[in-house]
């Protein structure tokens, strides 16, 4: 890939006019210094060939086969010589005027800031007053719908495990960057919509189920590799119960199945996660509970 300071990272799999859409919305913020990459997983509703049509400047990769979401992210961002590589979903766009100014100043003020966590707005309608109060954080990982990477702080840590296939995997990064003293900084001057109908989504129990089963035993595979062991009995002990008050004992005895196969999947995984453990020490777990939660959605204020 050439040399340049930004690109845009978007991974796509058969959403063909959801991608078509985000490259229409960020084209005006490409140039001889901001360049964009497509990976398209194994896509068959002509996605590449639209792309190519409709887009020639935009660099495309693809899959033949479908290798899955996190190796598309792992490969784009290994490749790339960009120094700040801004990772956006294929149903996502910046709602800010001047996003790249705003990464460039913002990285250079705060050489510890390792990945930049923008500000998500999750619907399809479009928005009048994207003004908001909220201020600079550092928080404790970031949403991989819209974030920015120092990419220099990319190559200090491991790839995503492809092992967790969706969800997690920011966490994942988020605690590998701690370790190595980097910071993940919520800066809500950066605004993407994610153009996603959540009432839509809910309405599909196996889309539910999906999500939940893969949602909750990432956050198992965390503890496992990045808890210290002390801590870890209590942390899981606490999530069982929750998922069982919050959900199970009030009926909701659709993610009964996908809890189970949760935990069988854990317990399927412990090899890796005894291989890939990078445990926090008692000092660095405390420092980490400090750090604020991660910014996941957004409302616009009244």
């Amino acid at each position: 890939m050439e040399q340049v300071k930004f690109s845009f990272l978007i991974s796509t799999k058969n959403r063909c006019e959801d991608v078509l859409l985000t490259l229409h919305k960020i084209e005006h913020l490409l140039s001889p210094d901001v360049n964009c990459v497509v990976f398209d997983d194994g896509s068959t509703d002509d996605t590449s060939e639209k792309i190519k049509q409709n887009f020639p400047e935009v660099i495309l990769l693809r899959n033949e086969k479908s290798k899955g979401y996190i190796y598309c992210r792992n490969k784009m961002l290994n490749e790339t010589k960009a120094d700040f590589a801004i990772s956006l979903d294929d149903d996502a766009h910046f709602l800010t005027e001047k996003p790249i100014e705003i990464i460039t100043d913002y990285f250079q003020s705060n050489p510890n800031s390792g990945l930049i966590a923008a500000r998500i707005f999750w619907g399809k309608d479009t928005i009048e007053n994207t003004n908001s109060s909220e201020t600079i954080q550092t928080v404790k990982s970031y949403i991989g719908c819209g974030h920015i990477w120092r990419m220099k702080a990319w190559r200090d840590i491991p790839n995503y495990p492809e092992w967790f296939e969706f969800y997690g995997e920011e966490n994942f990064a988020s605690l590998q960057l701690f370790k190595k003293k980097w910071e993940v900084h919520y800066v809500p001057q950066l605004l993407v919509q994610h153009r996603v109908d959540m009432g839509e989504r809910a309405k599909s129990a196996s889309n539910i189920a999906f999500r939940y089963r893969r949602a909750i035993r990432a956050d198992w595979y965390t503890f496992f590799m990045f808890f210290p062991w002390r801590k870890i009995p209590r942390k899981m002990a606490y999530s069982l119960w929750m998922q069982f008050r919050n959900k199970i004992f009030k009926g909701n005895f659709k993610v009964a199945k996908p809890l189970v196969l949760a935990i069988w999947d854990l317990f399927v995984a412990v090899p890796k996660l005894v291989a890939n453990r990078n445990a926090l020490t008692l000092e660095e777990y405390n420092e980490y509970l400090k750090l604020n939660e991660a910014k996941i959605y957004w409302k616009p204020e009244k």
